[in-house]
Protein backbone atom coordinates (compact mmCIF):
# COMPACT_ATOMS: atom_id res chain seq x y z
CA UNK A 1 0.00 0.00 0.00
CA UNK A 2 1.46 3.32 -1.03
CA UNK A 3 1.26 6.93 0.78
CA UNK A 4 -1.74 9.06 -0.10
CA UNK A 5 -1.08 12.93 -1.62
CA UNK A 6 -3.07 15.88 -0.61
CA UNK A 7 -3.84 18.43 -3.03
CA UNK A 8 -5.34 21.50 -1.54
CA UNK A 9 -5.33 23.38 -5.26
CA UNK A 10 -5.74 27.27 -5.92
CA UNK A 11 -5.68 29.49 -8.69
CA UNK A 12 -1.83 30.72 -7.96
CA UNK A 13 -0.63 27.93 -6.10
CA UNK A 14 -1.35 23.75 -4.81
CA UNK A 15 -0.84 23.49 -1.50
CA UNK A 16 0.95 20.08 -0.84
CA UNK A 17 1.00 17.05 1.74
CA UNK A 18 1.60 13.28 1.89
CA UNK A 19 1.21 10.65 4.01
CA UNK A 20 3.66 8.04 6.23
CA UNK A 21 3.45 4.96 4.61
CA UNK A 22 1.25 3.79 6.94
CA UNK A 23 -1.36 6.09 6.06
CA UNK A 24 -1.63 7.45 9.70
CA UNK A 25 -0.32 11.04 9.65
CA UNK A 26 0.19 13.69 7.11
CA UNK A 27 2.77 16.16 6.29
CA UNK A 28 3.15 19.36 4.46
CA UNK A 29 5.62 19.79 1.12
CA UNK A 30 6.14 22.28 -0.64
CA UNK A 31 3.30 24.32 -2.56
CA UNK A 32 3.47 24.29 -6.52
CA UNK A 33 3.20 26.89 -8.45
CA UNK A 34 -0.53 26.14 -10.35
CA UNK A 35 -0.50 26.22 -14.43
CA UNK A 36 0.23 24.33 -17.23
CA UNK A 37 2.96 22.51 -15.77
CA UNK A 38 1.22 21.24 -12.51
CA UNK A 39 0.03 18.02 -13.93
CA UNK A 40 3.57 16.76 -15.05
CA UNK A 41 5.05 18.05 -11.72
CA UNK A 42 2.16 16.29 -9.66
CA UNK A 43 3.28 12.94 -11.48
CA UNK A 44 6.74 13.35 -10.43
CA UNK A 45 5.65 13.98 -7.17
CA UNK A 46 3.82 10.95 -7.08
CA UNK A 47 6.55 8.56 -8.74
CA UNK A 48 9.20 10.29 -5.83
CA UNK A 49 6.66 10.01 -3.30
CA UNK A 50 5.62 6.65 -4.03
CA UNK A 51 1.96 7.44 -4.09
CA UNK A 52 -1.09 5.18 -5.23
CA UNK A 53 -3.45 7.72 -4.48
CA UNK A 54 -4.24 11.02 -4.36
CA UNK A 55 -6.88 13.42 -2.83
CA UNK A 56 -7.65 16.53 -4.40
CA UNK A 57 -9.82 18.99 -2.21
CA UNK A 58 -13.03 20.02 -3.85
CA UNK A 59 -14.31 23.65 -2.93
CA UNK A 60 -17.82 23.96 -2.46
CA UNK A 61 -19.28 26.60 -0.94
CA UNK A 62 -20.72 26.53 2.76
CA UNK A 63 -23.91 25.53 1.06
CA UNK A 64 -22.81 23.02 -0.75
CA UNK A 65 -22.42 24.77 -4.14
CA UNK A 66 -19.89 24.75 -6.85
CA UNK A 67 -18.00 27.92 -7.34
CA UNK A 68 -15.75 28.65 -10.03
CA UNK A 69 -12.96 27.02 -7.69
CA UNK A 70 -14.98 23.69 -7.65
CA UNK A 71 -14.85 23.80 -11.86
CA UNK A 72 -10.91 24.25 -11.35
CA UNK A 73 -10.48 21.63 -9.22
CA UNK A 74 -12.84 19.22 -10.99
CA UNK A 75 -10.92 19.91 -14.13
CA UNK A 76 -7.22 19.38 -12.65
CA UNK A 77 -8.94 15.39 -11.26
CA UNK A 78 -10.16 14.90 -14.75
CA UNK A 79 -6.35 15.91 -16.32
CA UNK A 80 -4.43 13.87 -13.18
CA UNK A 81 -7.10 10.70 -13.52
CA UNK A 82 -5.88 10.76 -17.54
CA UNK A 83 -1.94 11.41 -16.53
CA UNK A 84 -1.55 9.03 -13.71
CA UNK A 85 -1.66 5.36 -14.76
CA UNK A 86 -0.44 3.61 -11.60
CA UNK A 87 -2.65 6.01 -9.11
CA UNK A 88 -6.21 6.37 -8.26
CA UNK A 89 -7.47 10.46 -8.23
CA UNK A 90 -10.36 11.30 -6.32
CA UNK A 91 -11.91 14.49 -4.81
CA UNK A 92 -12.59 15.31 -1.43
CA UNK A 93 -14.96 18.08 0.44
CA UNK A 94 -12.04 20.86 1.46
CA UNK A 95 -14.66 23.07 3.16
CA UNK A 96 -12.92 25.20 5.98
CA UNK A 97 -9.81 23.76 5.37
CA UNK A 98 -7.81 27.05 5.03
CA UNK A 99 -9.34 28.77 7.74
CA UNK A 100 -8.48 25.71 10.37
CA UNK A 101 -4.85 25.78 8.60
CA UNK A 102 -4.60 29.68 9.40
CA UNK A 103 -5.42 29.26 12.52
CA UNK A 104 -2.86 26.51 13.24
CA UNK A 105 -0.01 28.64 11.97
CA UNK A 106 -1.52 32.01 13.87
CA UNK A 107 -1.01 29.06 17.10
CA UNK A 108 1.68 28.70 16.23
CA UNK A 109 3.20 32.20 16.12
CA UNK A 110 3.27 32.54 12.39
CA UNK A 111 1.19 34.87 10.67
CA UNK A 112 -0.30 33.70 8.08
CA UNK A 113 -0.45 36.67 5.21
CA UNK A 114 3.53 36.44 5.40
CA UNK A 115 3.71 32.46 4.60
CA UNK A 116 1.08 32.12 2.06
CA UNK A 117 2.97 28.97 0.72
CA UNK A 118 2.56 27.43 3.65
CA UNK A 119 -1.08 27.98 4.36
CA UNK A 120 -1.64 26.37 1.17
CA UNK A 121 0.32 23.35 2.52
CA UNK A 122 -1.03 23.40 5.47
CA UNK A 123 -4.62 23.61 4.16
CA UNK A 124 -3.87 20.76 2.05
CA UNK A 125 -2.16 18.75 5.03
CA UNK A 126 -5.46 19.42 6.47
CA UNK A 127 -7.49 17.74 4.12
CA UNK A 128 -5.42 14.74 3.82
CA UNK A 129 -5.91 14.42 7.70
CA UNK A 130 -9.82 14.72 7.30
CA UNK A 131 -9.48 11.71 4.83
CA UNK A 132 -7.08 10.35 7.06
CA UNK A 133 -9.66 10.02 9.84
CA UNK A 134 -12.39 9.28 7.20
CA UNK A 135 -10.65 5.73 6.44
CA UNK A 136 -9.73 5.17 10.22
CA UNK A 137 -13.31 5.53 11.00
CA UNK A 138 -14.65 3.00 8.24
Amino acid sequence: MGRILGLDPGAVRCGVAVSDSARTMAFPRPALRSGPDLVATVARLVDEESVDLVVIGRPVSLAGRETASTLAANQLAHELRAALTHATVLQWDERLTTAQATRQLRAAGRRAEEHRERVDSAAATVLLEHYLEALRAR
